[in-house]
């Protein structure tokens, strides 16, 4: 799964077998785009990680600060990226010293018009697999 691009039938594959995906950006308002598509995933069978400082839980789940903050032992499948492209690159990094901390090589998503080259290239780098600016939940619909 490594490399610029990952095919369906990669993607199909790894959605049924991922069981856990955090969600930076995962609001708790329902009106919220990352609320709506959050909870599209967990009533879809995975367990939810919202990842938000801003709030304490997200459908009915504890919020972590940040990604580091998810504990070493949780396994983490997929870390879904919500937050505006101009902290694409930062929210990598954080992911990518979570990945070393912890061993996991999660598979980084960013939804649509979130990526940035240098997100991309420091996930790249680190051996993490990369889906750009694709939405989660249609492909999720597409793909299962």
């Amino acid at each position: 799964m490594e490399g610029i691009e990952i095919s369906d039938l990669h993607l199909a594959k790894k959605l049924r077998e991922t069981k856990t995906i955090a969600v930076i950006g995962c609001s708790d308002k329902q009106y919220r785009t990352s609320y709506h598509i959050a909870k599209y995933l967990k009533k879809a069978g995975y367990d939810i990680l919202p990842v938000n400082p801003n709030i304490q839980s997200s459908l009915g789940v504890k919020a972590y600060g940040t990604i580091l903050e998810i504990p070493k032992n949780r396994q983490v499948d997929i870390i879904d990226i919500f937050r505006n492209k101009r902290y694409s690159a930062e929210m990598v990094e954080e992911i990518v010293k979570w990945s070393k901390k912890t061993g996991q090589k999660p598979l980084i998503w960013t939804q649509l018009d979130v990526s940035t080259d240098r997100a991309k290239e420091i996930a790249l780098n680190a051996g993490l697999p990369y889906v750009e600016n694709r939405c989660l939940m249609v492909e999720h619909g597409r793909l299962l």
